[in-house]
C-alpha cells in the first residue's frame, strides 16, 4: 500500500486522519447526502465505501441495539474475495477463514435407503478462476471488518443503533435533500411494540438506500413489493460443536436423503465449528412455518438419521434458528418514475430487493455486489463527477443480476429436492446435482455476472485484442512483476475501492515507451492533447490519476525495459510535496504459466487499452490508438471538471 504522500505518517497506516469537523458519535444531523438503512452486508459495504469520502455527509441506521455476534451467513464467493481486497482485509478473512477447496457429494444407498454413500467429489472452484479463493467465515466477523474499514475512515463513520426508519418521502420539489425520513428510537428492550410510544423525528437526505432486509420499511415506502412463489421453503440452520465419524465432515458437502430432504454441511473456520442446514419441507400457499415447534434437537434428529451409518453427536450449539424462504424479487430497486422521468432518489439493495434458498450460497455475495455497484455511482455523483443520470444504471445492472439469481436457485432447489435414485450406485452416472453444481461452478464463485452494452459497457468491437478480460465481466486479474521494485503481484491489488476508475494499458512487443511507440503516444495524447479524458475530468487541483488510474503492462522480461525510459504520466508527482510515484508501471512475469499476456490472450503484437470500472468490471477494450473512442466513452460517464487540468498541472501544490 502507498502512504507517506502527504508527509510523514507515524502509526498504523490503514487508519486515516479524520477529516475536520466529522466527529464519530455525533448526532444525527437534520440534512446529509446520504442515509444507509441497514448494518447488513449490503449497507456495510455501502457504508465502508462511501466512508472514505468525508466531503459526503453519510449515515448508517439499523434498528438492532447493536452489531451481531454469531449466525446468519457465512459463504465468501472468489468474486467477494476480489471485492475484499479492495477494501484492504481479504487477507484477513483467508488468515481467520475457511478455505473451500473440495465438496463431496452423498445420496442413499440404494442397497439400504436408510444409509448414505458418497457418490463424488469435486474440486469445489475450478484452476485458474480467480487468484482468491472460496472461504467460509461468518457474518459477525465480516461485519467486523468493515466496521474496522469505517472507524479508520477519514469519516470515522460509526453506525447509529437502535433506530427504526418509520417512513420515508421523496419530494421532487424538494430542493437539495428531496428525501425526507421520518425515524424512532427502539427502546433498550428491543420490542418492536416499543417504538410505538417513542417520539419520532425526520431528516432530510439527498438519497437513501434501504438494506434493510426482506422485510424492509424502505421497499413498502417506495411502493415496491417482493414477486415470485407464493410457497416457501422451511430451512433449519445450526452452528454447532460435535463429534462423528462421518469421514467428510470437514469438507463443504451436499446430502441428498432417501426421503426428499437435503442436509448442506458447511465447515466453519476454527477447526472445529460446523453448520448444518436442515430442509424441513415445502410451505403451502400463505402457509407459515410453525417455528415453536421446531426446536434445536429436532435438527440434530434430523441429521442423526440423515447420517446413518454414522455417528453423529453434538457437544455445543452455539447458534440455531429456522426459516422460511422463497425465490422473490422485486421490479426495480429504485423509486424512480419512468413516466415523469424523475431521476431515484431511494434505492433498495440486498434482500430487500430479492430473496432465495441458502443451497446457491449467494445471499450475502449477491447483496454485498449490490452495494458495490451503487457506491462509487453515489461518489462520483456527489462530487460532481458524473451526472445524476448515472444512478439510473444501477436498477438496470443489478435487477438482471438478481433474475438469473432467482432462476438458478430454483433450478437448483429442484434439483436438489428430487428424490435420491440409484442411478450413480448402478450405473456409475454421476448424480444429476453433482453435474449441475460442477457446471455451474463459475456461478456460484460469483463470476458468471456479465453487464450488458450500456453507457458503462462498450461493445465487443476490439475484444480480439483481449478475449480473456471480457468486455462486461469482472477484470480477472494475472500475475504481473512491479517495474519499479521487481514485487511480483496481481494485476487485480491496483484496483482499491476509492471510485476511481482504471485505464491499463498493454504493450505490443517491441514497445519500450521510446519516442514515437505506441505506449508514449498513448502517454503524451493523455497528459497534454486538450481532448484527453484525463486533462477534461480532472481538476486542476487534484492529482493526475484522481479520476482516471493510468497503468501500463509490458510484455518484455526484465532485462529488456527500464523505468527511466517511461513518460513523465506513469512516473507522476503528486501530493503537496510532489512526490513521485513509481507504482504505475509493470512487465509480465518470467515464470511458467504466469504471463498475463498468453493468460488473457492479449495481441502481443497490437497490445490494446483496458477501461475498469470502479467496481471492478471490464468496461471496454479498444486499441492503443482509438483515442477518439477513449475520449467518447469517458464523456459518457463523466462531466467536464469545473476546473480542469491543464498540460502544465503537475500536483495538487504546483
Amino acid at each position: 500500500m502507498q502512504y507517506h504522500l502527504h508527509g510523514f505518517r507515524a502509526g498504523d497506516p490503514e487508519t486515516f486522519d479524520p477529516a475536520p469537523g466529522r466527529p464519530a458519535a455525533s448526532e444525527l444531523p437534520d440534512c446529509l447526502d446520504v442515509l444507509i438503512v441497514g448494518c447488513g452486508p449490503a449497507g456495510l459495504t455501502l457504508a465502508a465505501q462511501l466512508a472514505a469520502f468525508p466531503e459526503i455527509s453519510t449515515r448508517i441506521v439499523e434498528r438492532k441495539l447493536g452489531p451481531i455476534e454469531k449466525g446468519q451467513a457465512d459463504g465468501i464467493s472468489c468474486r467477494s474475495m476480489e471485492m475484499f481486497n479492495a477494501f484492504g482485509f481479504a487477507d484477513t478473512v483467508k488468515r481467520q477463514g475457511y478455505w473451500v477447496n473440495e465438496t463431496t457429494f452423498w445420496k442413499a444407498d440404494p442397497q439400504r435407503p436408510e444409509h448414505i454413500l458418497r457418490t463424488g467429489r469435486v474440486q469445489d472452484v475450478e484452476d485458474g478462476l480467480s487468484e482468491m479463493p472460496h472461504m467460509i467465515l461468518n457474518q459477525a466477523r465480516v461485519h467486523d471488518m468493515y466496521l474496522s474499514v469505517m472507524a479508520r475512515s477519514p469519516s470515522r463513520l460509526v453506525p447509529d443503533y437502535g433506530l427504526e426508519v418509520v417512513d420515508v418521502t421523496s419530494d421532487p420539489e424538494g430542493g437539495d435533500h428531496p428525501v425526507t425520513v421520518t425515524l424512532k428510537r427502539v427502546a433498550e428492550t428491543a420490542e418492536r411494540s416499543n417504538t410505538d410510544t417513542a417520539e419520532a423525528f425526520t431528516l432530510r437526505a439527498k438519497y437513501v438506500v434501504g438494506c434493510d432486509g426482506a422485510r424492509s420499511g424502505v421497499r413498502r415506502a417506495i411502493g415496491l413489493e417482493l414477486k415470485g412463489d407464493f410457497a416457501n421453503q422451511a430451512w433449519g440452520v445450526m452452528d454447532v460443536l460435535a463429534v462423528t465419524d462421518f469421514p467428510d465432515i470437514r469438507c463443504k458437502t451436499l446430502i441428498q436423503a432417501s426421503g426428499g430432504g437435503n442436509i448442506i454441511i458447511i465447515p466453519r473456520e476454527g477447526g472445529y465449528l460446523l453448520r448444518f442446514y436442515v430442509e424441513l419441507g415445502a410451505l403451502g400457499a400463505g402457509q407459515r412455518l410453525a417455528r415453536d415447534e421446531v426446536t434445536v434437537d429436532r435438527l440434530i434428529e434430523a441429521v442423526q438419521r440423515t447420517f446413518r451409518p454414522y455417528d453423529f453427536a453434538v457437544k455445543e450449539v452455539a447458534w440455531w434458528s429456522v426459516y422460511e424462504i422463497g425465490q422473490r424479487l422485486t421490479d426495480r430497486f429504485d423509486d424512480a418514475d419512468e413516466e415523469s422521468a424523475q431521476l431515484p432518489r431511494i434505492f433498495i439493495a440486498g434482500d430487500a430487493c430479492h430473496t432465495h434458498s441458502p443451497k446457491a450460497g449467494q445471499g450475502m455475495n449477491v447483496s454485498m455486489g449490490d452495494a458495490f455497484n451503487l457506491g462509487w455511482k453515489l461518489v462520483s455523483v456527489l462530487t460532481g463527477r458524473s451526472a445524476p443520470e448515472l444512478l439510473s444504471t444501477y436498477s438496470e445492472e443489478r435487477q438482471a443480476v438478481a433474475r438469473d439469481l432467482i432462476d438458478f436457485d430454483r433450478e437448483w432447489s429442484r434439483i436438489m429436492s428430487e428424490r435420491a435414485s440409484a442411478d450413480a450406485a448402478d450405473t456409475g452416472e454421476t448424480p444429476k446435482f453433482q453435474r449441475y453444481f460442477v457446471e455451474h461452478g463459475r456461478y456460484t464463485a460469483g463470476m458468471s455476472v456479465a453487464y450488458k452494452p450500456s453507457v458503462l459497457t462498450g461493445e465487443a468491437t476490439w475484444q480480439s485484442l483481449a478475449p480473456g478480460f471480457p468486455i462486461g465481466e469482472r477484470l480477472h486479474s494475472a500475475p504481473v512483476i512491479r517495474l519499479a521494485d521487481a514485487k511480483p503481484m496481481e494485476l487485480g491489488e491496483t484496483i482499491l475501492a476509492d471510485a476511481r476508475w482504471r485505464l491499463y494499458a498493454f504493450a505490443p512487443a517491441a514497445d519500450q515507451a521510446a519516442e514515437g511507440s505506441a505506449i508514449r503516444s498513448l502517454c503524451d495524447y493523455l497528459a497534454s492533447d486538450p481532448a484527453s479524458p484525463i486533462l477534461r475530468h480532472t481538476s486542476a487541483g487534484s492529482d493526475v490519476d484522481a479520476t482516471i488510474d493510468v497503468r501500463v503492462v509490458f510484455p518484455q522480461a526484465a532485462k529488456d525495459i527500464a523505468l527511466e525510459t517511461m513518460p513523465p504520466l506513469l512516473l507522476p508527482k503528486k501530493g503537496r510535496l510532489g512526490l513521485v510515484d513509481y507504482e504505475k508501471t509493470f512487465r509480465r512475469d518470467d515464470a511458467p504459466g504466469r504471463d498475463i499476456f498468453e493468460l488473457r490472450g492479449i495481441d502481443r503484437q497490437e497490445g490494446c487499452l483496458v477501461i475498469v470500472r470502479p467496481d471492478q468490471y471490464v468496461a471496454h477494450v479498444l486499441p492503443l490508438n482509438a483515442y477518439g473512442e477513449l475520449a467518447r466513452f469517458f464523456a459518457g460517464v463523466l462531466l467536464p471538471a469545473n476546473a480542469a487540468r491543464t498540460p502544465d498541472s503537475e500536483t495538487a501544490a504546483a
